[in-house]
Order: C-alpha cells, then sequence, then structure tokens
C-alpha cells in the first residue's frame, strides 16, 4: 500500500495504511515495549526484524472444551458448501513502485541482470506446486502515477520522480519500461505465476493504456486483469478528487475508461476491467446501486474490494486512534475475527455470483499501516491467515491477496535483506507465507474444492474448523486451535466421523507448529521450516513429517489431536494428499560470486551465463562482513526492493534460456 523512505532517501521502504501507498522520511514507532532486544549485528532495526514479542493470551476462562465430535456428511448430501474454488485462492499484492530500478542493485553493469537472486522464484514454485498456480497482483496507489515508456537513461527499469511527489502521500510519479513486464512474463514461465495489473486512474480525460497494451501483448493468458482504480473511496480525503466525489462520479469515470479500451485497437481483450477496489470507505452496494456492475458487466473480468481489520496509523503519523500490539493480539486469536471482516462482503459475493464474476479482495493483511510489532509477525499471525483465508472461501469470495511491503512491514510474507546485506543474509519468511503453504494445501490443485464451516465444537471461537468438499465428498479437515498453552492442558482431539461413509484405516496428518502463538519464525509445516530472520532462500528446510493416524473403525472416528497452539490439516484419503502435495518442489538454486555464506549450487551447464561471470568487478557494495566498500554512501546505494530482486533473477533465467 505504501512505501517510506527512511534512513536515507534511496531507502525504499513499505508501510501499509488503507491501502494508499506513501512516501516520506517517516520512521513507525511501534506502540508496545520488546521484551526480546536484537543481539545480532546484522539487525537493521527494521520492522521487518524487529524483536519485540508479545505475551500471548491466557488461556480463556471458561476452556473451549478438548474432546468433541466432528460430522462430516456424504454422498453429496451437504449443504452450506461454498462455490468451487481454486488453489491458487490465497495470494499476494506487491506494491508497484517496490519494482525499483534495476542498477541499484549491483554496481557496474548498467543493470543486474549478472546477478541472480532466486529466493522469490522458489516461494512462488513452492505455492504453484500445491495448488497448479499463483495469484499475484502488481500495483497499488503508486500504479495512478505510472507511465510506461520505452527506455531510461542509464539503463533502469524504473525511475521515481522523488521531487514532485502528490500530497498528502507523497507519492512519486513512475516511469517504468516493458522489461518490467517482460521480467514477469519470465517468472510465469517459471512459476505459474498470473498476474494482476492496473491502469492509471489520476487522469481519466487522458487514460495511459500503454501498460494494458503490453500487459496484453507480453503476458498473454498470464495477465488475469487490469484494476481501474484503487481505492477510489479515499480519492477525495487524498486530494485527488473534489470533496464531493461520489460512487456515481466513480462509476462515470469508470464508463470513461471501458470507452477507451474499446476504442484501442492494440488491446485485443476488452473484458479485462476490474472494480470497484474500495477500501471500505464506501460500502460496495453503494456502488452496485450506481448500475456499476451491469452497465459494465462486458468489460468487467472481476469485481474487488480491498479491506484491513483495523489499523496501526497512529505509531506512523500520530494520526487516528492509538492501538497497543498487546492488547490487540487477543482480537486475531478468535474466529471471529475473520467473521467480522467479512461480513459486510457476504451480499457482495451473493450479488456477483448472480452476475457470473469473481470477487476478489484485492489487499488485505493484518492492518494498515505496516502491522503491529510482535503481533503481524508472530505464529498467531499464521494462524489468523489461515482462518481468515478459509473464511473468505466459505463466503465465496474468489481469492484473496495479502500485501507484500517494505522493510518498514511488520506483516509481510517474505521479504529480501537490505541489499548492502545480501552477499551474506537471505530473506526473511514471515507468517503468512506459512498461511498461504496450508492454504493451498488444504484447497488443493482440482479448482473443485468447496469450504464448509463446520462451526464445530459447539461453534467455539478459539477452536474453529473447515471441512474441504470435493464432487460431494469430503476430502480434507482443517483444525485451528488459537489457544496457547505450554501445559498442554488445552490441547484438543476432534473426533472425526462420516455420516453415510466408511471410517477409513487410517488419515494423513500436517501440523502448522510453533511453541507460543508469541514466537516469531522457525514455525513449521509438515516439519520444514524456513528458518530464523535472514536465513532462507525459499526453499523450506528439514524433513518431511507427514504423520499417519489410525482410526477407530469399530467406532467409526478418527481422533485427531490438535496442539495448543496449533492447525492441523487432515487428509482424509492418499489421494486427497497426493492433489495437495505430489511431491519435492522443483525449485531454483544457484550460485552467487559475490556470495560468501548462504549459498546453494547448480550445475553451470544449467545456468552458463548467469551469475559470478563477471568476476568481482560487481561485487555488491556493503557496510557488513566480507564487504569491500564499508560506508554509509554504500548502504544509500543498496537499499532493498522486491521487485528488483525478482527482476534480477529473471533477467537472468532469460539470459539462460536464451543461450
Amino acid at each position: 500500500m505504501r512505501l517510506l523512505l527512511v534512513h536515507s532517501l534511496l531507502s525504499v521502504l513499505g508501510i501499509a495504511h488503507g491501502a494508499v501507498t506513501v512516501y516520506g522520511p517517516h520512521v513507525q514507532q511501534p506502540l508496545g515495549s520488546p521484551t526480546v532486544t536484537a543481539a545480532s549485528a546484522s539487525y537493521t532495526e527494521a520492522a521487518t526484524y524487529d524483536q519485540t514479542v508479545l505475551t500471548p493470551p491466557p488461556v480463556p476462562n471458561p476452556p473451549p472444551p478438548t474432546s468433541f465430535g466432528v460430522q462430516l456428511q456424504t454422498g453429496g448430501v451437504a449443504t452450506g458448501l461454498s462455490i468451487p474454488q481454486s488453489g491458487a485462492f490465497f495470494g499476494f499484492s506487491i506494491e508497484f513502485s517496490v519494482v525499483t530500478q534495476v542498477r541499484q542493485y549491483a554496481h557496474g553493469t548498467g543493470t543486474k541482470s549478472s546477478f541472480m537472486q532466486v529466493p522469490f522464484l522458489n516461494l512462488m514454485a513452492n505455492i504453484r506446486e500445491r495448488a497448479g498456480s499463483v495469484q499475484v497482483r502488481l500495483g497499488g496507489n503508486s500504479q495512478e502515477t505510472a507511465t510506461l515508456v520505452n527506455t531510461i537513461p542509464d539503463g533502469k527499469s524504473m525511475e521515481k520522480n522523488t521531487t514532485n511527489t502528490s500530497n498528502p502521500t507523497n507519492t512519486p510519479p513512475l516511469l517504468f519500461t516493458p522489461e518490467i513486464i517482460k521480467m514477469m512474463t519470465s517468472i510465469s514461465t517459471l512459476t505459474n505465476v498470473r498476474w494482476y495489473l492496473g491502469i492509471p486512474f489520476y487522469d481519466t480525460q487522458n487514460f495511459q493504456l500503454q501498460i494494458a497494451e503490453v500487459g496484453e501483448a507480453v503476458l498473454g493468458d498470464y495477465l488475469t486483469g487490469l484494476q481501474g482504480g484503487n481505492e477510489p473511496d479515499l480519492y477525495a480525503k487524498h486530494g485527488h478528487r473534489p470533496a464531493s466525489y461520489s460512487p456515481q462520479d466513480y462509476t462515470d469515470e469508470f464508463g470513461l475508461l471501458v470507452n477507451a479500451v474499446n476504442a484501442d485497437s492494440s488491446l485485443p481483450g476488452k473484458n479485462v476491467l476490474i472494480g470497484p477496489s474500495l477500501s471500505g470507505t464506501w460500502q460496495p452496494e453503494q456502488v452496485w446501486d450506481t448500475g456499476f456492475a451491469t452497465d459494465y458487466s462486458q468489460s468487467l473480468i472481476a469485481l474487488a474490494v480491498e479491506h484491513y481489520p483495523t489499523d496501526n496509523c497512529y505509531a506512523q503519523y500520530g494520526t487516528g486512534t492509538p492501538r497497543n500490539a498487546q492488547d490487540m493480539f487477543p482480537t486475531y486469536l478468535t474466529h471471529k475475527s475473520g467473521q467480522d471482516i467479512v461480513s459486510p462482503y457476504i451480499n457482495s459475493t451473493s450479488y456477483a455470483q448472480s452476475l457470473g464474476k469473481p470477487f476478489v479482495m484485492f489487499e488485505t493483511n493484518t492492518a494498515s499501516c505496516g502491522g503491529f510489532p510482535g503481533l503481524s509477525d508472530s505464529f498467531g499471525a499464521a494462524l489468523w491467515g489461515v482462518d481468515f483465508a478459509l473464511q473468505m472461501a466459505y463466503v465465496n469470495f474468489t481469492g484473496a491477496l495479502f500485501h507484500v511491503g517494505g522493510q518498514s512491514d511488520y506483516y509481510n510474507p517474505f521479504t529480501p535483506p537490505v541489499t548492502n546485506q545480501s552477499t551474506f543474509n537471505q530473506w526473511t519468511i514471515g507468517p503468512i507465507y506459512y498461511s498461504a503453504l496450508f492454504v493451498a494445501e488444504a484447497l488443493g490443485s482440482s479448482n473443485r474444492s468447496q469450504v464448509l464451516d463446520l462451526g464445530m465444537n459447539g461453534g467455539n471461537e478459539f477452536t474453529p474448523g473447515y471441512a474441504i468438499y470435493e464432487n460431494g465428498e469430503p476430502t480434507r479437515v482443517a483444525l485451528i486451535n488459537f489457544v496457547s498453552d505450554p501445559t498442554g492442558a488445552s490441547d484438543y482431539t476432534a473426533s472425526i466421523s462420516l455420516a453415510g461413509g466408511s471410517t477409513p484405516a487410517q488419515v494423513k496428518v500436517k501440523y502448522l507448529s510453533a511453541s507460543s502463538v508469541a514466537q516469531k519464525w522457525n514455525f513449521t509445516w509438515a516439519g520444514q521450516t524456513f528458518g530464523d530472520a535472514f536465513t532462507s532462500d525459499g526453499r523450506p528446510v528439514g524433513n518431511v513429517d507427514v504423520q499417519t493416524i489410525t482410526c477407530d473403525q469399530a467406532n467409526g472416528v478418527c481422533n485427531i489431536p490438535v496442539p495448543a497452539p496449533g492447525a492441523a490439516l487432515v487428509f482424509l484419503s492418499d489421494q486427497a494428499l497426493e492433489e495437495s502435495d505430489p511431491g519435492p518442489t522443483m525449485t531454483f538454486p544457484t550460485t552467487a560470486y559475490t556470495k560468501v555464506h548462504n549459498t546453494a549450487t547448480i550445475n553451470p551447464s544449467v545456468l552458463a551465463t548467469s551469475n559470478g561471470n563477471m568476476g568481482t568487478a560487481d561485487w555488491l557494495a556493503g557496510t557488513s562482513q566480507g564487504s569491500s566498500e564499508n560506508s554509509a554512501s554504500s548502504f544509500a546505494c543498496a537499499m532493498p526492493s522486491l521487485g528488483a530482486v525478482i527482476a534480477g533473477a529473471l533477467l537472468v533465467v532469460r539470459m539462460a534460456y536464451a543461450s
């Protein structure tokens, strides 16, 4: 949503606020007091690596029952199921401006094509292997001022005009080249990422459709849709429209975009637009009442909204309501959180179905303005992400894109290291990425999965569960325990039975585990982890642990233990397990001459022209271990860019394909 420039004007740091991108010299001050202080010399003081650890909420009083039955209907008679869902339901939203200029990352070449970073490819491949594809949105507030040009001086793929920002969010106008779109295509070729882009909407009298033209031409079927207006219900508040700007005004302007697209002979695909992408200031019904969805039905490929459950904006801007992370923590560790978030949209998901349109949560995460320290980066957030995503699927959203910000965000699913540390540090994988893996496996790759909120354990808010059905039969069960209790007294056992069906001899179970809801990093999914901060190349580490639980066929139940805290994914058949996890993921290890730690290897014949071919000419500047340039100026030249890291990876991959 918004990016900050902190530590220096060249530091690109992302934070979210009501789905609006902000640029400026702000440094977020967390309201909570850290219980752990960073001891590592590599700690950057960025939010992504904040050492704050909260205190887990006490066991609820009264505590939830720890033994209960869960009966699943079989034979196609189950009621209340969701619409069929894609395994790629859980995706990611990346701010457009994070794709920064390539040459910031490697010195001396004019581009980053000689230095390859592959963690992003691995992270996408993990999802693709389980879900079949990955949904990624590249856009946000910065898309509104983005202009595509053929070239930019010095071989850059993107340039920001930080001296001509727009108030009140200080968003800089962007220039970018078709190289960005080409790199996206290369990513998709390897990992089957399906992209959303956005058409600039600030100047509705002269729509700049180049991004749509190049996007359709280069991405082809990998382009899912084009957003028309990002949070238009905030335009007036942020000074981009008059104070009187209304839902009808937005609908009228969207009509101008429809006319422009229809008149553009370079756009063969006309039904690719997405709207209204409201932030929550307007209600969706206010837009539906203007005739938006019916009048433009032939041009709309999907309807969308954006929503965060709350914000931490007071810590960032000193405005709004002060919120303390410790006080907020319990509100996320309950089934009510997801239910409350989706409640205002249930009518709209039904409306979208009546029109035959998907309904997408285009941007979300734990809290706008970067999330909360110790909360958004905790194991509790991973459990919350699982429950929230499955709740959205249950009420018939058709996809949910969780936001990826910069170094000043606590909620990032994944974060590259600052560039001056990239020669010895790797990526940091956050709790929401673990949620994505869980949900991808829960839904599987059949694209026929239907979700049912079980309301189990008497509807207890701390022990929610979901059944996943395919072709009328239950295939998987997701069980969540929000309670954090190291004594083991709050672990529960769910006794699953199949009404009208035969009890299997055994079931397979994968666990999402940590010692506490407050734990940071080093969570495990089926025994594997992405480790601590700065330690991941995007591949899970450790032996896969799929537990086999013998069922009690005499009594017709399978007793599934669920730790407190934790989540269990129960596979009711070997076929269900195979469909969700077909085996080892094809990932992308590589070498980099500039790295002396955390390296992986690959046969040189596979990437004969990739990294390292320039010797020491492109050694990266840094202030830390192994650096040949120890200075503040080299730090300023080497700030993080998720998009740039992706770009570096794909430029090399494309070179390898061309060789």
